[in-house]
């Protein structure tokens, strides 16, 4: 059941309308709520909803494990029951035979005779999401810094909750557990705000991701010697936008499916190609997952607080390098990873050093040059993240070396919807709230007009062929 599909919008009015006839019903919503995010994940598949259940009950059970003792010997052997439940569902589904390959190639280099173990075992849909959320519940409850959920049915909604169940944003207990004790509340604007962010996710997925995607970035990618350098930069600039708006288009129909039923979900992006750094960028980018990869891999390894700058470059490195794997099980992302990982310890010894020097503060032609450059080194390392081998990796950039410029496979409605992209992209930042604001305060009529509108232009321009959700496969 895809966002961008007509099944998900009536599965969503149905939701939405009993819902709020159950809205002075605590548990009656409730139960609808889980009920509908288990239908949600079954049409996706219904053989690992098991899974999702395995999974919350652990957690729950160790949550009240916690909660139930204050000897710190035991607390810390329930956080690990959490640790290694969560990270070894991960580690059968995900990395068992991205290891086990590994671990034969080794062997065959060193003459020896490998396993050949393999599990056949499809990869579930939203795993590595709804493990980590488990895992900051468990974790920020061993750290004091929430209470224990007791009741069940809350904490299996909170696992659960369909509109960021798939693929985020990763939403913390502590930001949700209390918006389910707490009476929901519909107005007009509420509404207005809630259908602008499912119409815009809808628009940069349908209108400008998928059609980048379909007419460049897979043809570039799946055979590059068939463009010419320009081809193959503009294939990789269209990936750049096409992933952007694949992904950040999800959030906002997530956050606007939540806001329809009266909650809040965190932000998940803000303009990430503007940074002006990649520490930067990390702060705009996917920032549920690269805060969660703060708070419970980067600060515990020792952060910046170490006293050596060494340990600090090697906990950047660790902890992008982890932040790949979680992206999948492949070298691709691995390298990923590392090529974040080592730009940020170079970024962070250069603003050092240039502190130390006493620079003054960068104007604004560094500051251009800087987003100029953040940009172009985040393309490089998506093209590692996009090709689906490391040779293919290296011929997408050995043809952007070769300095062939020709434009034949380059229509014009491709520049339209990669300038259209990154112009909107650009945008200053108060023009989306401006337009929100001036949607939700016009008549019902002019919005149910201009929601009509926007659907027929999705029927129009949108692709015929049905494109996943990047974030889908991990």
């Amino acid at each position: 059941m895809l966002f961008n599909s007509a099944e998900y919008g009536i599965f969503l009015a149905v939701v939405f309308v009993l819902y709020w006839l159950m809205s002075n019903w605590t548990t009656a919503r409730l139960v609808l709520l889980l009920v509908a995010s288990y239908l949600f994940y079954a049409s996706w598949s219904w053989e690992y909803l098991l899974l999702i259940v395995l999974s919350s009950a652990i957690d729950y059970g160790i949550g009240l494990g916690i909660a139930s003792t204050e000897d710190p010997r035991w607390r810390k052997l329930y956080l690990l029951g959490s640790l290694v439940s969560n990270l070894g569902i991960l580690a059968v589904f995900k990395y068992f035979n991205f290891f086990m390959g590994a671990t034969d190639d080794a062997a065959h280099l060193m003459g020896l005779a490998g396993t050949g173990v393999k599990l056949d075992l499809l990869l579930p849909v939203g795993i590595s999401f709804y493990t980590f959320q488990t895992m900051s519940y468990s974790i920020d409850l061993y750290r004091r810094k929430i209470e224990v959920c007791r009741d069940p049915l809350k904490f299996f909604v909170y696992v659960a909750f369909f509109p960021q169940l798939v693929a985020g944003p990763i939403v913390r207990a502590v930001d949700f557990l209390y918006q389910l004790d707490r009476r929901p509340s519909v107005t007009a604007d509420i509404v207005g705000r809630a259908a602008i962010l499912i119409m815009a996710g809808l628009f940069k997925k349908m209108v400008i991701g998928d059609y980048l995607a379909v007419n460049i970035v897979d043809r570039v990618f799946d055979t590059p010697l068939m463009f010419s350098s320009f081809e193959t930069l503009l294939g990789v600039y269209g990936y750049a936008m096409q992933i952007f708006c694949d992904f950040s288009g999800y959030t906002d129909i997530a956050i606007g499916s939540a806001l329809l039923l009266g909650f809040q979900l965190p932000e998940n992006f803000d303009r990430p190609y503007k940074a002006s750094s990649l520490q930067d960028f990390w702060r705009r980018w996917h920032i549920s997952l690269s805060s969660w990869l703060r708070d419970y891999l980067y600060v515990p390894l020792g952060g910046n607080r170490g006293g050596s700058e060494l340990l600090t470059y090697r906990n950047l490195l660790l902890t992008m390098l982890l932040g790949g794997l979680w992206h999948g099980a492949a070298w691709n992302f691995i390298i990923w990873g590392a090529m974040h990982g080592g730009a940020l310890a170079v970024t962070r010894l250069w603003q050092r050093w240039r502190k130390d020097q006493g620079w003054p503060e960068p104007g604004r032609l560094y500051h251009v040059i800087a987003v100029v450059l953040t940009f172009h080194f985040v393309c490089l390392t998506w093209i590692f993240f996009r090709a689906p081998t490391l040779g293919s990796a290296m011929t997408v950039l050995a043809r952007i070396g070769d300095l062939a410029w020709g434009t034949t496979n380059v229509v014009p409605s491709v520049a339209m919807a990669l300038i259209g992209g990154f112009a909107l992209h650009f945008t200053p930042d108060n023009w989306y709230e401006q337009l929100s604001t001036a949607f939700t305060r016009a008549p019902v009529v002019i919005q149910g007009l201009l929601l009509a509108l926007l659907v027929v232009v999705f029927d129009q321009v949108a692709t015929s062929d049905v494109v996943p959700f990047i974030y889908f496969q991990f």
